[in-house]
């Protein structure tokens, strides 16, 4: 499957264009008319030429709440990988998102798999996040300690990040699908003092365990004091946690505190923690939710995500920082059938659906999908994650959104927030960003590090600070600036390929970096590999994505087995993968194949065993020493059947 059918070379036809609803009344064009711009474009340039401008704008725009008003914008003294935002500045984001709304608006609106329902107003969560935070202080959290959050998403769930926020403590959410493994990993990396779970959450009709799984993992992380536990379903301590003085006022923090770490996979076996501040995501958050995203009062947001990734703390934080409501959904979005999310859609007046591309590649597969006539509440559509291909684009477009609500496309990361998007104010092509999001520089960049003519393929970059981009990995400057910064000078390279055509429409075409994208999901293929190698039948183990219907990317591995190795062996390692990481990172295929591509210095050429799979172009291979093994890994690629001759550790 093309990771996006349009030739960006060509010019191609505008699916949908603003009407005078957007042109006037949208978040964005009240913004541009309060800077007195005479349109989206001048105010797209006035927020990339000065952005120190532009950030404090957004800042006073949105209602920023601070204890003390910085002394200035930023400080770049640093260079570009190392901002100061609002240097001098004193605040927490409780202070914005939370407890400076009216009481009585609507925070939250949850509905359980099961089909339970209800919801909670900004008075209700900010006294809900005094008393979690009264708890973080009586079981002995200060500010700086970080708390894992291993939850499903539910409203305790994002008051416990809330809460941690609240008393300066840095919050470090999980997927809830992880494993015992995966968990304890990153509460080792993150030293985590405190784990916060959930006894279980339904899931297809069946009872998921949490509990056993985070108490596991709490065992083999050994700063882990102890494990809280919500009852989702009937069993915890929660109450006693909450069974302490509530922390009326929150903490004063400067700007650029850590209030959240969040692990993300990269290309080298061990995941890298994201380091998000009090200023940093909630004001990036805003400018995506408010501005791009244009969410209007009182209108519900339902994005279909996880505590784990990046997007519920961006659209939890970007409503917060409005005011407006947000809908979560506890369960798997095709049970009891696959019109569930149409239901949810339709029951609870959702104005702005956001969704991944391979749901929507699922859901387009199946007559029952509940989307037979769209829901007159919905607005605007949204997706992130992963590129777009036309087919589904058009089908998200036309059959959910009635070929009238624009697809705000979003494209950036755990470590950026997004650096390409939409606004309702320009007209969209399918598959397309119609813009840099504002106050972010990106380009695309060939390999001399120039800009590209338009149409040509190169590397999306970012030219200058964004208020968005992760202050660092957690304990890991090095990593940090070798993975984006050691490139080109004070240049980020985010790791895709894009393009940009004549009309300045961008286009994603895939990583440029070995990151593995299942359904929305990073991982990196030494984080599949390290599970592997651990076994000890495997004397050596590749991993890459491969282009999926479904899935957008499916995992394979390739490994070298011993000659005791049993004929059911590689069926095994695929099992030992999703126990370890999770079922959603179970390899679509494992084979067995004599010999790796290596080249002189020994590194695996993932790129050629992709390629061998997908039959692409290999590209250059005159740094490969075997080459001849690609050659085997295609044949068996494109067969499947037998088994290959196995090497001994001796060869």
């Amino acid at each position: 499957m093309p990771l996006c059918s349009r030739d960006p070379m060509r010019t191609a036809d505008v699916a949908w264009s603003p009407d005078s609803d957007f042109l006037t009344n949208s978040n964005v064009a009240g913004l541009a008319d309060r800077l007195a711009f005479d349109s989206y474009e001048q105010l797209h340039r006035a927020s990339i030429d000065d952005i120190e401008w532009f950030w404090a704008v957004v800042a006073d725009d949105v209602g920023f709440e601070w204890h003390r008003r910085p002394d200035r914008t930023l400080d770049s003294s640093r260079g570009n990988a190392w901002p100061e935002w609002f240097p001098g500045g004193i605040t927490n984001l409780v202070l914005s998102c939370v407890d400076r709304h009216p009481a009585q608006r609507l925070a939250y609106i949850w509905e359980g798999e099961e089909g339970a329902v209800r919801t909670m107003c900004f008075g209700e969560l900010s006294t809900l996040v005094s008393a979690i935070a009264g708890g973080l202080r009586a079981a002995g959290i200060e500010s700086g300690d970080r708390v894992g959050l291993y939850m499903p998403l539910v409203p305790e769930a994002l008051a416990c990040l809330y809460a941690c926020a609240k008393v300066g403590a840095i919050a470090v959410p999980m997927f809830s699908g992880l494993a015992a493994d995966a968990v304890a990993a990153r509460l080792r990396l993150a030293e985590a003092r405190l784990l916060i779970t959930a006894d279980a959450f339904p899931r297809r009709g069946k009872r998921i365990e949490m509990r056993e799984i985070a108490e596991e993992a709490a065992a083999a992380a050994p700063t882990v004091e102890g494990v809280v536990v919500w009852p989702r379903l009937g069993e915890g301590n929660w109450e006693p946690f909450l069974d302490s003085d509530p922390v009326a006022e929150a903490e004063p923090l400067p700007s650029n505190h850590p209030f959240l770490l969040t692990y993300t996979s990269g290309t080298t076996g061990v995941p890298k923690g994201a380091v998000h501040t009090h200023v940093g995501l909630p004001l990036k958050s805003a400018t995506e939710i408010i501005y791009h995203a244009d969410q209007r009062d009182g209108e519900p947001f339902f994005w279909m995500t996880d505590l784990g990734w990046i997007v519920a703390p961006l659209v939890a934080l970007g409503a917060g920082m409005g005011g407006q409501p947000m809908l979560l959904y506890d369960g798997a979005p095709d049970y009891p059938g696959p019109s569930r999310v149409a239901e949810l859609v339709h029951r609870h007046s959702v104005a702005i659906l956001g969704a991944s591309p391979t749901w929507v590649r699922s859901l387009m597969r199946r007559p029952e999908h509940g989307f037979d006539r769209p829901s007159p509440s919905l607005r605007v559509l949204a997706s992130s994650g992963e590129p777009w291909n036309e087919a589904p684009w058009r089908w998200f477009f036309e059959r959910v959104g009635g070929s009238r609500c624009p697809i705000v496309n979003l494209a950036g990361g755990t470590e950026a927030g997004s650096i390409l998007g939409v606004v309702p104010t320009r007209p969209l092509k399918p598959c397309s960003f119609n813009t840099s999001c504002l106050g972010v520089d990106a380009d695309v960049m060939a390999p001399n590090g120039r800009p590209v003519e338009p149409g040509a393929l190169g590397e999306l970059v970012v030219k200058q600070p964004w208020i968005g981009q992760t202050r660092g990995f957690w304990r890991d400057d090095e990593r940090y600036h070798t993975t984006y910064w050691s490139r080109w000078p004070e240049v980020w390279v985010h790791g895709d390929w894009a393009s940009r055509d004549a009309e300045g429409y961008w286009y994603l075409h895939g990583r440029s970096d070995d990151t593995i994208n299942v359904a929305g999901k990073r991982i990196g293929p030494a984080e599949v590999e390290s599970v592997l190698a651990g076994d000890a039948r495997v004397l050596d183990c590749a991993a890459v994505g491969v282009p999926h219907e479904v899935k957008g990317e499916a995992i394979w591995c390739f490994v070298v087995l011993s000659e005791a190795a049993e004929e059911k062996a590689e069926e095994e390692l695929g099992a030992l993968v999703g126990a370890q990481l999770g079922r959603s990172f179970c390899p679509e295929r494992v084979l067995a194949v004599p010999q790796l591509p290596r080249t002189r210095t020994a590194k695996v050429v993932r790129r050629a065993i992709r390629a061998a799979v997908t039959g692409d172009s290999t590209g250059d291979l005159s740094s490969v020493e075997n080459p001849d093994a690609i050659d085997a890994i295609r044949m068996l690629a494109a067969t499947g059947a037998g088994r290959t001759p196995r090497r001994t550790a001796a060869s």
